[in-house]
């Protein structure tokens, strides 16, 4: 990406969340932190000069060993938020994204399967981990945009009118419990050593800094063990512009090349999609729709937003399990 902004933005009048005492939600842009957040209190602005910069207190996190001092740093308004809404009672779906608990914060991961004893196997896209949680310990994924939750909390009227098809909707799946369970958990296990052929089309992605939720279209040239491969990108070229470069790259940075997805006439706000930059796509989230058929694409990994035209954009897919899977954003209908 382009290097990031300049965190010494003008001065804004001061928004309700962020006044003294208020409970905010802390986000970080420290590497192995990027897509958790983490529950705080606002202490006070931190100076008069930068109106931007606030003191907060983690609820959680200390800064001793002993767990008795609280942490406490000085953060950009931007990497604040209101403490995130929650349904009281939801029943999670395949695929649906979810922030989940752990660590002392909260994770964003996409629902891979429910499990037989009510608990959900939960993907993290920036780990590449599965881990499995308790119904309470996970709540809807929402983005705080323009002073508002999307998508907004449901009103409890709605929840309690669709009560009786959720528990229709579970009895059905129950008398399959077993075997959908087996369907989705198996491939979970298959990716971890999944094989790719010479020749394969591919896209391959990158933890180095500034590289971070980009994907490259490349070619497996050949393997080279310990579930490695020889891989040849497809628009990235050697130094001297000689050929095109070739790496050796491990398995769990590989994907086979996504397939097409249905065309669609407008992208919808909040949608997750790649955006064609630097001869990559980068994983970004639709902050804005302007009317001329470009759209302004946040990019949570580096804090930037940029302007792209509809035809360098494509609807987000993980491959999760060995299968291509769409994130449910709760916005496109």
């Amino acid at each position: 990406m382009a290097s990031k902004a300049n965190n010494s933005t003008p001065k804004t009048p001061q928004e309700p969340h962020l006044k003294a005492g208020s409970r905010v939600e802390i986000s970080s842009d420290d590497d192995g932190f990027r897509g958790s957040w983490y529950e705080g209190t606002v202490v006070r602005r931190a100076s008069s000069k930068n109106g931007n910069k606030y003191l907060v207190q983690y609820e959680k996190l200390f800064s001793d060993e002993s767990g008795k001092k609280p942490l406490r740093e000085t953060l950009d308004c931007v990497q604040l938020r209101p403490a995130a809404p929650r349904e009281k009672k939801r029943k999670f779906k395949f695929g649906e994204k979810v922030d989940a608990y752990h660590n002392d914060g909260w994770w964003e991961g996409s629902i891979t399967s429910e499990r037989e004893d009510g608990r959900f196997a939960v993907f993290f896209r920036g780990t590449r981990e599965q881990i499995v949680f308790e119904e309470e310990d996970l709540r809807l994924h929402r983005e705080w945009v323009d002073g508002e939750w999307e998508p907004p909390l449901k009103e409890v009227q709605e929840e309690n009118e669709k009560e009786e098809e959720l528990l229709e909707e579970k009895q059905v799946a129950n008398e399959n419990a077993k075997s959908l369970i087996a369907t989705d958990v198996r491939p979970i296990e298959v990716v971890l050593e999944e094989k790719f052929n010479k020749g394969m089309l591919v896209e391959v992605s990158s933890d180095e800094e500034g590289f971070e939720g980009a994907w490259y279209a490349a070619t497996i040239v050949e393997t080279v063990g310990n579930n490695k491969y020889l891989i040849e990108y497809q628009s990235l070229r050697k130094e001297d512009d000689s050929d095109f470069l070739q790496e050796e790259i491990d398995a769990s940075h590989i994907r086979p090349y996504p397939p097409e997805t249905i065309l669609i006439d407008r992208f919808k706000l909040l949608d997750e999609v790649d955006a064609s930059y630097n001869d990559g796509w980068w994983v970004g989230v639709i902050a804005k729709v302007h009317a001329d058929m470009k759209y302004v694409v946040y990019f949570r990994d580096s804090g930037e937003e940029m302007v792209f035209r509809h035809s360098d954009l494509r609807l987000h897919q993980d491959w999760i399990g060995g299968q291509w899977i769409m994130p449910s954003s709760g916005v496109r209908k």
